[in-house]
């Protein structure tokens, strides 16, 4: 992913000191820094850019745009948090669109995009081996959203964008404890696969590793116990 974005200043025009804000609050969820349900104030995200409320509202129209954000009326801008059922279907468009992005990528025979991802991979092993969750989440999530731009299909790049990040969002509020989004190998295998131009394989694989995703989350019904009224409200 590229570097982190350096913080903003009024020597910015508004068209880009709209994309560091957005940039840097979109780098934060990715990280799990900023968690679903955190509510985004306008006065104090115009205060921390050195920005005006209007700059900053037309970012948070831009996050909500892509899914990032709930604008909930009379109460504000929050970090999305994904139902089960709304992660359900985030994984079911995965299947439907990355095994199609995965063969462009082979027809494509693109060494320098295979250099690109492999350097993401590496990234992302250098954090494994510090046990840095926080890049790992965010690198993980990279990966599948650069092979879609490097794919070569602007639309479909941008909704694996979207679904990228509603996927970090369910696995910030749905995985396992002992989780870490993508299991550390299945990128290489992946890989190795486009590279070898054995299209059906990397197909495979590709679904085999969103079913690993998606099965490391916990989407069961959570059923509230019962409350004991007399055991609450009972005398002593």
């Amino acid at each position: 992913m590229p570097p982190r974005t350096p913080a903003a200043t009024p020597t910015l025009d508004g068209v880009a000191l709209r994309e560091a804000i957005f940039d840097r609050i979109w780098r934060a969820v990715l990280e799990h820094r900023l968690p679903p349900g955190t509510k985004l104030v306008e006065d104090r995200l115009a205060e921390l850019f050195t920005t005006s409320r209007a700059q900053v509202r037309d970012v948070l129209a831009r996050l909500a745009n892509e899914g990032i954000v709930d604008m909930v009326p009379n109460r504000g801008a929050f970090i999305a948090s994904p139902t089960p059922e709304q992660t359900r279907e985030v994984f079911e468009a995965r299947r439907l669109l990355e095994p199609a992005l995965v063969r462009r990528l082979v027809a494509r025979r693109d060494a320098a995009a295979i250099a690109a991802l492999r350097a993401v991979v590496a990234d992302e092993q250098a954090a494994r081996g510090r046990a840095d969750r926080p890049t790992i989440v965010r690198l993980s999530g990279w990966f599948h959203i650069e092979l879609a731009r490097l794919a070569g299909n602007r639309p479909l790049a941008h909704t694996m964008r979207e679904l990228a990040t509603m996927t970090v969002l369910a696995i910030f509020l749905y995985d396992a404890p002992h989780a870490t989004a993508c299991r550390e190998d299945e990128h290489e295998q992946l890989l190795n696969a486009i590279e070898r131009r054995r299209t059906e394989r990397a197909v495979e694989l590709m679904l085999h590793h969103l079913d690993h995703i998606e099965g490391s989350l916990n989407l069961a019904p959570r059923a509230d116990a019962p409350i004991d009224l007399a055991a609450v409200l009972g005398g002593d």
